[in-house]
């Protein structure tokens, strides 16, 4: 009985759908992050790829 009274004051309360809100929030954000990670990740690869050539491609002289 007890964890029906809960659930009724939980819908009855304004207090739940804030944190709804922000529950969708949130994961707006973090699939907007993922969406940028996956875009920029291929990107950052190919020009670390062509860094790592280039750096063993130079010759280090010593005195």
């Amino acid at each position: 009985m007890k964890i029906f009274d809960m659930i009724k004051t939980f819908k009855a309360d304004e207090d739940g759908a804030v944190t709804v809100d922000w529950v969708v929030l949130t994961a707006a954000v973090v699939g907007l992050g993922i969406a940028v990670l996956t875009s920029v990740s291929g990107g950052t690869t190919s020009l670390a790829d062509k860094i790592s050539s280039s750096l063993s491609a130079m010759s280090v002289m010593s005195h």
